[in-house]
């Protein structure tokens, strides 16, 4: 499986957003606005939930369908594995590089978040203890794009206090397309929209609904494996 793991980096930013492209509309702060509205719900990290040894028949029933019982595995793992990293920002820039020769997308929640909830324009995340880190009214800025891949939107507060959320940049996915978030949050716009330079390199935070049930895991799984590795195909038969 050749260039398969800095492939896989690549796919991983990307996930499933790409086929939710953004187009500029009329009116995009109600655009926002409804995208706010379709997400709401109380959130936690996605990967370490569908990576749990339960669900390694779903990962690899895509596999085999594409590549074979012999090789299913290895590319199982390697999908897994992508997008599981614990390291971003300047720890992740020392250890990757600019990603050339692989790496690992970190896409947890950070800053001591554990679980985020969207309600509206309202989003508040907890610590493990179930004690409030952030909790701030946000609006609509405009657009971003992530390093010139994909787009988002850019939600603001103007709470003094917020610190590192001062920031939430929503990709387009929702549990109703792509059974899961893609979002970034911090307190410099600029860096947000870079994904292998500055403080937030290798990070883009996957969320995942607390209440989904076995049929969204087997979804969400079987969506991710199903994109990349129809990229992966094309790119290895180029």
């Amino acid at each position: 499986m050749k260039k398969t793991l800095a492939l896989v980096l690549t796919l991983c930013l990307l996930m499933m957003t790409a086929a939710f492209g953004m187009a500029e509309t009329a009116d995009d702060s109600a655009e926002a606005a409804a995208f706010m509205d379709s997400i709401k719900g109380t959130y936690e990290p996605l990967f370490p939930v569908i990576t749990k040894p339960e669900y390694d028949q779903i990962w690899l029933d895509p596999c085999i369908a594409a590549l074979g019982e012999e090789a299913a595995p290895a590319a199982a793992e390697m999908l897994k594995s992508a997008c599981n990293g614990t390291i971003y920002g300047q720890e992740a820039i020392d250890a990757f590089g600019d990603g050339s020769n692989g790496a690992q997308f970190d896409c947890l929640f950070i800053n001591g978040v554990y679980r985020i909830t969207f309600d509206g324009m309202t989003i508040s995340g907890v610590n493990e203890k179930g004690e409030t880190v952030f909790s701030h009214e946000y609006t609509y800025t405009g657009h971003l794009s992530l390093a010139g891949m994909m787009d988002g939107y850019l939600f603001e507060t103007a709470d003094e206090d917020a610190g590192e959320f001062r920031y939430f940049y929503m990709m387009a996915d929702t549990p109703a397309t792509t059974y899961h978030l893609e979002f970034r949050y911090g307190s410099d716009k600029e860096n947000l929209a870079k994904y292998n330079e500055g403080p937030y390199a290798y990070w883009l935070a996957a969320g995942f609904p607390t209440d989904a049930g076995e049929e969204m895991i087997r979804n969400v799984i079987t969506l991710f494996c199903e994109e990349n590795l129809t990229k992966e195909q094309a790119e290895d038969a180029a």
